[in-house]
């Protein structure tokens, strides 16, 4: 290759992954502010699904995603949840509490609006460690979280877990 066109392919190359962080950058801070709603959880997938409140607040930099915040079912019960995630180039990772397993590893990728992550559970939950979580951005002020698990009788994906929020 010519050096001119090493040069020009190097260049493109860094404005490319420039790009790219500004891109992710943007993403992130979408995410920054206070948001409340609604969903259901199912604690295994042989139990039914419980209707639960929740509210977050989420802080957001350049590099990282953290929710904070509680869900409340049955009444009276109200669970701590969180995700805090760092992003490395185009990887996510980190750590989600809130299970009763204790804190899973989280790893993934951002495809358009949905970061997409594989959980590892602290202890085996539905016959094995593994589930999928997806944190999308909805428009402005939405956010949908969504943990995926496999069913160990039928081997059939199964929602565990749908949280729509909105920015209050």
């Amino acid at each position: 290759m010519k050096p001119f066109a090493q040069f020009a392919l190097a260049g493109c190359l860094l404005v490319a992954a420039g790009t790219a962080h500004a891109d992710e950058t943007k993403f992130l801070q979408s995410f920054n502010g206070n948001f409340a709603g609604k969903g259901t959880v199912q604690l295994t997938t042989d139990v039914p699904n419980v209707g639960v409140t929740c509210s977050f607040k989420s802080n957001a930099t350049s590099t990282s995603l953290s929710l904070d915040g509680n869900c409340r079912g049955l009444v009276l019960v109200t669970r701590a949840i969180s995700a805090n995630l760092k992003v490395s180039g185009a990887k996510y990772s980190g750590i989600y509490v809130g299970s009763r397993t204790g804190p899973a590893q989280l790893n993934g990728s951002r495809s358009g609006n949905v970061i997409n992550l594989g959980i590892r559970w602290a202890k085996v939950v539905n016959g094995d460690r593994k589930a999928r979580m997806t944190v999308e951005k909805r428009g402005e002020n939405g956010i949908r979280l969504t943990v995926i698990d496999t069913d160990p009788k039928t081997g059939k994906s199964v929602v565990t877990s749908r949280i729509d929020l909105q920015r209050t």
